[in-house]
């Protein structure tokens, strides 16, 4: 039986940040290697090896992967939901901006937040933690404020809502995770499931999409290729599936925000991009709204 814990300690929240804080230098990464590694086959090589150094992981950990335990139905199901979900992300970044797609997108919390209390009671969120929650989603959405001005298109909104329901399916994704057999299942294999999938998926859509293959890159879009496959399909999303078998998920997701401000900060140390007082605000919006959500956790009792 899993221990799980009503709160989050200084292990879970030192790993969210660290994990956070990669994903948000992975936004640079994919960004800078797009000029000659196309979004889709980045990802299709992204998960194809991500599963592939799962699969290694597992075989020489003895950890296994195919036994029956109650959990095909549901992990085909989180696959397919997270597979769906990057398929969105790409295909509404054809018709929206990313800044307007990263509003967009993290409005999964708020779904995990309204959704999974209803599964189990131990997710709900008091007045005090829904308030983090929206200063915290707040903050992400007045840092790419910008991107919402001047007259919107109908491409435009066809894009956004994409990248809401790229958003609806995270969340989800998380609930399923979180209530079916998967929850006492093994992270890796939790993991196994999403990566598997969205391996079969993506190498598809990239295809349909018309995008280039090639192995012939510089050696710099290979590195990024690498660490991308390394730590941001396999390390980090491991260490987010076993957080999410001891630790609260709407607390976890309250994290999540600082993503998209953590890329921007690192566009302004890598790309020499303008540091501005939006950028600084942002960033302490997220980090108020953080502390709200876990301070509440930590004073009930």
């Amino acid at each position: 039986m899993i221990q799980r814990k009503e709160r989050l300690d200084t292990l879970a929240a030192s790993v969210l940040l660290a994990c956070c804080l990669f994903w948000g230098f992975q936004q640079v990464l994919v960004k800078t290697t797009v000029s000659e590694v196309p979004p889709l086959w980045q990802a299709a090589m992204r998960f194809g090896g991500a599963t592939l150094l799962l699969w290694l992981w597992c075989a020489m950990r003895g950890i296994p992967l195919f036994e029956r335990d109650g959990t095909l139905r549901a992990g085909l199901l989180a696959g397919a939901l997270f597979a769906a979900e990057f398929a969105c992300v790409y295909l509404g970044l054809r018709d929206t901006t990313a800044s307007r797609l990263t509003v967009f997108l993290y409005t999964a919390p708020f779904v995990v937040a309204l959704v999974l209390p209803r599964f189990a009671v131990s997710e709900r969120l008091s007045g005090m933690q829904w308030t983090g929650l929206v200063i915290a989603f707040a903050a992400v959405a007045f840092a790419f404020s910008e991107a919402f001005a001047g007259a919107v298109t109908a491409r435009q909104l066809r894009g956004d809502a994409l990248a809401l329901a790229a958003g609806t399916l995270w969340g989800f994704t998380t609930v399923v995770i979180r209530t079916s057999a998967m929850a006492s299942s093994s992270a890796e294999k939790t993991l196994f499931y999403q990566v598997a999938v969205a391996s079969a998926v993506a190498p598809l859509l990239s295809l349909a999409l018309g995008e280039r293959w090639s192995l012939d890159y510089s050696a710099y879009a290979w590195t990024s290729i690498a660490v991308q496959i390394a730590i941001g399909g396999f390390a980090s999303f491991l260490a987010w599936m076993w957080l999410l078998r001891h630790y609260p998920a709407t607390h976890m997701s309250s994290f999540s925000f600082l993503t998209p401000v953590f890329a921007l900060v690192f566009g302004v140390a890598l790309l020499s991009e303008p540091l501005t007082p939006r950028l600084v605000l942002a960033l302490v919006g997220v980090a108020a709204g953080i502390v709200l959500v876990n301070r509440r956790a930590r004073m009930a009792r």
